[in-house]
């Protein structure tokens, strides 16, 4: 039987971070890393089936979720900060080693991690998270407008990142069968996104994404040199990230193992079931 989620807060760093577990405490640990405009919450379908073989821990990074908002004026919203947090927070918990779930930002944070200490990760879990240049989606010109000339492109990097009908489509993507979606999965994420001081944040940590272009070419030489045990996973809906995506990480570590899923960009929506079966035969017992 799944054992029951437990949320909790730690202090790091002095700010209150968020996070929820389950699991027996000396199983092997399975580190969840949230995506835009999520939370730790994507993950309770992980958490209500895997619980019962691995200790599952998932964070919400500051701003988001039930951690701690910092004011943008001190605090830095950036992915280096997030990685040096999620870092100090599995020390703090005692993880020792741990694989690695990295879907849409939790790529960015984790691929850091990994990189800072190669010691402490056992596997890496790819779900709809880019490392590659080719990955990004056409909704992605805006984007690179606004890296470009932030002054003059943020209303429309907003309404391209933030608005209601991109929180839709993010779930829904190019799906056929738009029946299988629960509305409240992106009406709840907008409301969110409208709290006071949120489109700042976002606006600010999204500004930052453009160190993670310039640092994908430094995430392949680490998968081509260190070869990891690595499981890609792939919403193959995702109206955001190309589906050529697995292929290229298939080019940097050929052992990766690669299923594509009848889901979108937050594939745990539709394929749980799915999703659960190949993280629980790929890491074993």
């Amino acid at each position: 039987m799944p054992h029951a989620a437990r949320y909790r807060t730690i202090e790091i760093d002095g700010l209150s971070i968020f996070y929820r577990e389950a699991g027996p405490p000396g199983a092997r640990t399975l580190l969840l890393l949230h995506g835009l405009p999520s939370s730790s919450r994507m993950f309770e379908p992980l958490l209500q089936r895997l619980s019962n073989r691995y200790r599952l821990v998932a964070p919400d990074y500051p701003g988001f979720g039930h951690s701690d908002w910092p004011d943008p004026r001190h605090f830095s919203y950036t992915f280096d900060r997030y990685a040096e947090l999620m870092s100090s927070f599995t020390q703090k918990l005692g993880l020792g080693r741990y694989s690695l779930y990295m879907q849409d930002y939790g790529g960015p944070v984790g691929f850091r991690m990994a990189l800072s200490h190669p010691e402490r990760i056992e596997a890496l879990i790819v779900q709809n998270a880019v490392a590659h240049d080719e990955g990004l989606g056409d909704n992605w010109k805006a984007r690179r407008a606004f890296w470009a000339d932030p002054a003059n492109n943020t209303a429309a990097l907003r309404e391209n990142l933030l608005s209601l009908a991109t929180t839709r489509a993010r779930h829904v993507g190019t799906d056929p069968d738009v029946e299988r979606y629960d509305p409240d999965l992106w009406t709840d994420e907008f409301a969110f996104l409208n709290q006071p001081g949120q489109a700042d944040i976002q606006t600010g940590l999204f500004y930052d994404y453009r160190h993670n272009v310039e640092s994908y070419p430094l995430w392949q030489a680490w998968l081509r040199a260190r070869q990891p045990r690595l499981l890609v996973l792939w919403g193959k809906y995702d109206p955001s990230f190309r589906i050529v995506e697995p292929e290229a990480y298939k080019r940097d570590v050929p052992d990766a193992e690669i299923h594509m899923l009848d889901a979108g960009h937050f594939a745990l929506d539709t394929a749980a079931d799915d999703i659960a079966g190949h993280v629980a035969k790929f890491l074993g017992p």
